[in-house]
């Protein structure tokens, strides 16, 4: 008699997949301000796509921190759900300040007592040490946008599709091994397509809404879509880094308000320009406008995008306060005004 076979299969879901994949983001720099804001997962079979949003603790260097989360990242979801995972996807839409865990002051009694006892080394890990998989891993191209996967386009027509091919092929087989007659709603379509003709308002509006549609759905295959996030140069191999619009102008913000003299900052990110507009409220306008233009020049080098931002900056004073005139008091009916000089 042969043993029977264990049957049955073990299904991962994308919800498990994207959850293990968030607390994976903490795991990967343990004691910083690390968290994942957004993650997303598909699952085809025993392969899974893996994409995360996360706050990083700042200062910190961006591109081997994302290296060290996409690799962990990647390493950990594999691990826990048996799934063949494919290199994560990660970005980066906020910056948060560091904060370390603090060693315990109390020493340990024992230890001071004991000579026999010596120090521990203790390991902190790098988060500057690039792998050494990434170090072999082949060079790639950098993209000069972050292009999006259009989810909800894509869903929206596959859906359409699926319902109206479904109705069709149920009539059909309907027809065809059950002897039943053909349904209303497609005799029908027939009967009134026959009937009219392509000069007809509504045969040329619906033949417009399908032509406009199909212009939308050929706008949003050639661009990229995710406008908000700027693609930066990665010294690591095999690594895509963006960073958010909003980063950056944060970066900018704190940056510029740090500078002497400047009372309110405001400043927009787009896609090819920076626009910072400080108030002065004393100092030079020369001066301070040209201690600005550095600063911000410094910030976004160091930020390292793919495309440079055109900066342009405006530094206006702050008006000058004037008390209001003094009120004169009414003069009273029946009198007379006193003459000036007299």
């Amino acid at each position: 008699m042969t043993t029977p076979e264990r049957r049955g299969t073990t299904t991962v879901s994308d919800r498990a997949v994207r959850r293990i994949a968030g607390h994976a983001v903490t795991e990967a720099l343990p004691g910083r301000a690390a968290r994942a804001t957004g993650s997303s997962a598909t699952v085809r079979g025993g392969r899974a796509e893996v994409a995360v949003d996360v706050a990083l603790p700042y200062p910190a260097p961006l591109t081997p921190t994302v290296r060290r989360v996409q690799d962990h990242v990647t390493a950990r979801t594999a691990e826990l759900t048996g799934l063949d995972v494919r290199t994560a996807r990660v970005g980066v839409t906020t910056l948060t300040p560091d904060r370390m865990t603090e060693p315990d002051p109390t020493p340990d009694p024992d230890r001071l007592t004991d000579p026999t006892l010596t120090p521990e080394p203790t390991l902190t890990p790098d988060p500057t040490a690039v792998p050494e998989s990434a170090k072999a891993a082949p060079r790639t191209r950098v993209p000069r946008r972050w292009w999006a996967q259009r989810r909800l386009p894509l869903g929206v027509l596959t859906l359409l599709a699926t319902l109206t091919c479904g109705a069709l092929a149920t009539d059909l087989i309907l027809v065809t091994t059950g002897h039943r007659p053909a349904a209303l709603w497609r005799t029908g379509a027939l009967h009134w397509l026959s009937a009219h003709g392509p000069g007809e308002p509504p045969v040329t509006a619906a033949a417009l809404g399908c032509a406009l549609l199909g212009v939308w759905l050929i706008v949003l295959a050639v661009t990229p879509g995710r406008r908000g996030l700027l693609t930066a140069h990665s010294p690591a191999p095999a690594t895509r880094v963006a960073v958010d619009r909003g980063a950056v102008a944060a970066l900018l913000r704190d940056t510029v308000a740090g500078t002497e003299g400047v009372d309110t900052v405001a400043v927009r990110v787009r896609r090819r320009r920076a626009t910072v507009r400080a108030a002065l409220a004393f100092g030079d306008r020369a001066a301070a406008r040209d201690q600005i233009t550095d600063a911000a020049r410094s910030v976004l080098a160091e930020c390292g995008l793919r495309r440079p931002l055109c900066l342009r900056v405006a530094v206006r004073p702050l008006p000058v306060w004037t008390p209001p005139p003094a009120e004169t008091a009414p003069v009273p009916l029946g009198a007379v005004a006193p003459a000036g000089g007299s």
